[in-house]
């Protein structure tokens, strides 16, 4: 099959690709805008392979999406290219309205005219799956999990374009019988993150002996998902889902932000123990620091439906995918090294509303 991934030089997305090349014959085009977290590196692995192809590209670029679509003919759409960090949401929304809304409902046009002038054969292969997360449903509290059915309640300007994202393409489905699926899955980890994430931030830190902030009390929980697991999960659904429906992908691993970076410190005190300023473990870099506005407390996935219809199950524990996380990062400096070189680095992100709360509070 033909495959038109976007965002494909994302984190995400650029494990997707690996997988499909890898341990697929599919032929893949990897549509990306190639913004600060977009990484061409990522997929040094596969860019030779005869069936990869790339194009740099806006997906709120419609006349350019109409003509990739008409040219390589895709069978299946896999939506991944969105403005992903809740800090930075919080900085500049408008960077995420025009990604992820405008520019799903531009993505969302053009694959339907596509889809229109195809033979119904190849209309009845085609999919759009539209990959999406947790954080549109809200804060859970001390019990219970997210599943297909929960109610949408996005507390951040990142997770409210998600969730109006997903609602264009439902609607598309009810509207046009446009044939979609979405999955919302819970917090990504693994090799290639974007370091401005809490388990890549943490590791790189370390390394190089800086403070390692913890936001408000750090009990915030999250329910954790190796990247590579999510890959084989996107494609089970994409090739054996139910059109129109949902699938919820969780990793089965409630962790806290603060167990989670005990837990980085805990491997890195073993593996070396070079450490700063004279201290004793690397979890003494700990620095608690003011939360962020609407930070959620707790996110929990129940998966069970994509396990129960779809037989897909997470090969990670928490425990042995932040290893291979750590020891990945700590073999890979080249390519941390050249992320960091550019505009990020490593600096406190999603001050701005905090800021102008305060200074209103002053006048």
């Amino acid at each position: 099959m033909r495959f038109l991934i976007t965002g494909g030089a994302g984190f995400i997305g650029s494990a997707l690709i690996r997988y499909l090349l890898q341990n697929h014959d599919h032929y893949v085009l990897n549509l990306d805008k190639l913004t600060y977290a977009g990484n061409l590196e990522s997929l040094t692995d596969i860019s030779e392979h005869e069936y990869y192809q790339f194009i740099q590209e806006d997906v709120c670029n419609g006349l350019q999406l109409k003509r990739i679509f008409s040219e390589f003919k895709p069978d299946i759409v896999m939506h991944l290219a969105a403005e992903s960090h809740v800090d930075r949401s919080i900085d500049s929304p408008d960077n995420f309205i025009q990604s992820n809304i405008f520019g799903t409902y531009t993505i969302l046009e053009a694959a339907r005219s596509y889809w229109m002038g195809l033979s119904d054969k190849k209309k009845r292969r085609f999919r759009f799956h539209h990959i999406s997360t947790d954080e549109v449903y809200g804060s859970l509290g001390n019990d219970g999990f997210f599943t297909e059915s929960t109610s949408y309640d996005p507390s951040s300007p990142y997770s409210a374009s998600k969730a109006s994202s997903d609602h264009l393409v439902r609607a598309w489905y009810r509207t046009y019988n446009m044939p979609i699926l979405i999955t919302n899955c819970s917090n990504n980890y693994g090799p290639y993150q974007f370091p401005e994430k809490l388990i890549p931030l943490t590791v790189l830190n370390i390394f190089e002996g800086k403070p390692l902030p913890i936001y408000g009390d750090g009990k915030q929980v999250r329910d954790w998902l190796y990247v590579d697991d999510h890959a084989r999960a996107l494609y089970n659904v994409v090739v054996d889902g139910v059109v129109g429906e949902t699938y919820n992908i969780g990793g089965d691993n409630e962790k806290s932000n603060i167990e989670v970076v005990l837990s980085i410190c805990s491997i890195l005190d073993k593996l070396c123990p070079n450490y700063p300023n004279e201290v004793s473990s690397y979890s003494e870099l700990i620095t608690y620091v003011s939360d962020r506005p609407g930070h959620d407390k707790r996110y929990a996935i129940d998966a069970s439906k994509i396990k129960r219809e779809l037989n897909w199950n997470p090969e990670e524990t928490f425990e042995s995918g932040l290893e291979k996380t750590v020891l990945w990062y700590l073999g890979n400096e080249s390519w941390w090294r050249s992320v960091l070189d550019g505009t990020y680095r490593g600096q406190r992100l999603g001050l701005a509303t905090m800021n102008k709360i305060t200074e209103s509070a002053e006048l």
